[in-house]
């Protein structure tokens, strides 16, 4: 740990001397295009990210600088229009290109220094993200604190929104070290010894790098294998547990129409059941009310034959006594046979109150109004005789008044007459009585028959409570399948969900599975190649010309061979190198060679 802090520490010194240097020669604002700011904003990165705890996610361990940066917000209030600002953005995804854009805003504030300052002095927050022996932990932190106020003399125009943040590859270019870039009277041993040093530290710090990148990326295939065969048992669990949901679905389907044909069917039944009582009890109700209009008929008729035999009572008032004691017996006789009719009607409104709720049997109550109307007739016979009678009784009355002078003789006839006719009424009144206990069975038969009708009408509304459960039963089962539709929906979703990111996965293992090939290409030409020095060379590799002031030296980036212009004029992207380097004529077939065939695979 010390070694790299040293190492890294030397990088940072030799990165800031070189952008200061490389601004005050150019005497201009720098762009993100500049390359020593480039590899100064690279370099500062590798040393924030050294001893920085790794964060468990879904994918893998993943190392973000942006945590401990976001603290400088808490620490610096000024610091919160770019910390606002970096999380904004739209196009940065990840906390790593957060953070550089954060870096990148506080260099333009010259303002660097001042937040580095403030974040280094509070240790004991860094504790959290830092690992003991952390390059910002230790003392080689604050010399890079001290180191950043020289940049408060740079103006940097920098362009964040353009530029893809997330994605760029952190690799320190140390051939910008390795040049013998100011002009001092150092002896030449001294320069020697210091190109030899810078080359160790160069290569140490690559070994580093790609040891660490290597195990990273193998972690991360890892992780990414155990995650996809987690994904696999649960993507098949999810196909079988849907299957099944598909089959309880058709199941419950099936059940649900077997329930509504039934439900159908009885209500069909229910229905005409009711049809048929409701057209008995029509024709029912209208027997008993032409029943009940001939029978009050009936009754005006005796009430109107009642007060014509009071006014002939009346009438016979000053007769003799035998025939007040006579007309005494009539005014009882009718007098009972007033409340036998009153009783009667009585009887009858109590009929048509129970033959409302009558509902079926229309034969027999057919057959009683038959019966009903036998016994009107013949009580409108015994009526008509009981008239003529009275006529008699009139036309004799008068014919006794006539004689009631002229003989005794007559008057006992006439007493025997009304003798007579009393028993007549006698036997009428008993006839009545008669007919009133036969009303009465029949009040009694028809009680029964509405006793039956209310059983009836009981087992109906049974019937339409266990209609009402089933159809209540039905919706239940309704609302049932909705849960179960909207559960296999995200299900569905789930899976599909599922599927995009064991695509996505797959897409991350096949770029890692590229970079590894491309680290490992890079690791074999560094190991088999080695960086010429421009005094050892006087002559083209490949044309085999030599080097003048017109035709000028020139590095391959792959090879570290030197080539002249002509030669070397191709440019290709590296893996060690943000964006196309130049490239000799033979590396740029090899490398485009190579390109095509992974590409083919």
């Amino acid at each position: 740990m010390s070694i790299e802090r040293s190492n890294l520490l030397s990088m940072m010194k030799l990165s800031i001397n070189i952008l200061i240097q490389s601004s005050l020669s150019l005497g201009r604002t720098m762009d993100s295009e500049y390359p020593p700011l480039q590899q100064f904003f690279v370099v500062l990165e590798s040393c924030l990210k050294h001893g920085l705890k790794a964060k468990k996610s879904f994918i893998g361990q993943s190392k973000s600088i942006w945590g401990p940066l976001e603290l400088v917000e808490k620490l610096c209030p000024e610091s919160t229009d770019i910390t606002t600002s970096a999380r904004d953005l739209p196009t940065l995804k990840t906390g790593l290109g957060r953070g550089r854009a954060w870096l990148h805003l506080a260099l333009m504030q010259k303002k660097l220094a001042d937040y580095m300052k403030a974040l280094l002095d509070r240790k004991d927050l860094l504790g959290e993200f830092y690992e003991s022996g952390a390059l910002i932990l230790e003392e080689e932190g604050t010399v890079i604190g001290g180191l950043l106020v020289g940049l408060n003399v740079i103006d940097a125009n920098l362009c964040i929104k353009g530029e893809d943040l997330d994605s760029q590859v952190a690799v320190i270019d140390f051939s910008l070290y390795l040049k013998d870039t100011a002009n001092t009277e150092m002896a030449k041993d001294e320069v020697k010894m210091t190109a030899i040093l810078d080359q160790k530290h160069y290569i140490e710090e690559l070994n580093r790098n790609l040891s660490g990148t290597v195990t990273d990326l193998q972690a991360k295939m890892d992780s990414l294998e155990k995650t996809n065969g987690k994904l696999v048992e649960e993507l098949t669990a999810a196909t079988d547990r849907i299957n099944s949901l598909c089959e309880e679905q058709q199941n419950l389907k099936q059940e649900n129409e077997v329930i509504l044909q039934s439900s159908q069917r009885k209500e069909e039944v229910t229905l005409q059941d009711s049809q048929v009582e409701l057209e008995t009890y029509k024709q029912s109700r209208q027997g008993l009310d032409e029943m009940y209009t001939v029978v009050w008929t009936q009754y005006k008729e005796e009430k109107r034959i009642r007060q014509e035999l009071e006014r002939e009572l009346e009438l016979q008032v000053g007769l003799k006594e035998e025939m007040e004691m006579a007309m005494r017996l009539l005014e009882k006789d009718t007098h009972e046979k007033q409340d036998t009719l009153a009783a009667l009607r009585l009887q009858l409104d109590q009929v048509k109150t129970l033959n409302l709720q009558v509902v079926h049997k229309v034969q027999d109550s057919q057959r009683e109004a038959e019966r009903k109307q036998q016994e009107a007739g013949l009580m409108e016979e015994t009526m008509s005789e009981m008239e003529k009678s009275m006529k008699e009784l009139e036309q004799r009355l008068q014919r006794s008044e006539s004689q009631c002078t002229q003989s005794v003789q007559s008057d006992e006839a006439m007493r025997s007459e009304l003798e007579g006719k009393v028993e007549t009424l006698q036997k009428q009144l008993s006839d009545l009585d008669m007919l009133r206990l036969g009303l009465e069975t029949e009040l009694r038969s028809e009680k029964e028959q509405r006793q039956n009708l209310q059983r009836v009408l009981q087992r109906e509304q049974d019937n339409s409570t266990e209609l009402h459960t089933q159809l209540q039963q039905l919706q239940g089962l309704h609302m049932e399948l909705k849960d179960l539709k909207q559960e296999k929906t995200a299900l569905q979703q789930r899976c599909e969900q599922q599927e995009q990111a064991l695509q996505e996965m797959g897409l991350h293992l096949s770029q890692s599975k590229l970079k590894m090939e491309d680290f490992k290409e890079v690791n074999k030409a560094l190991k088999g190649h080695a960086w010429l020095k421009d005094d050892e060379a006087n002559e083209c590799k490949q044309c085999q010309k030599e080097f003048s002031i017109a035709r000028r030296k020139h590095h391959c980036r792959n090879c570290g061979d030197i080539y002249c212009n002509n030669c070397s004029a191709n440019e290709l992207a590296l893996p060690s190198y943000p964006r196309p380097v130049r490239v000799c004529d033979i590396c740029h077939a090899l490398l485009l060679q190579r390109s095509s065939s992974t590409g083919a695979s």
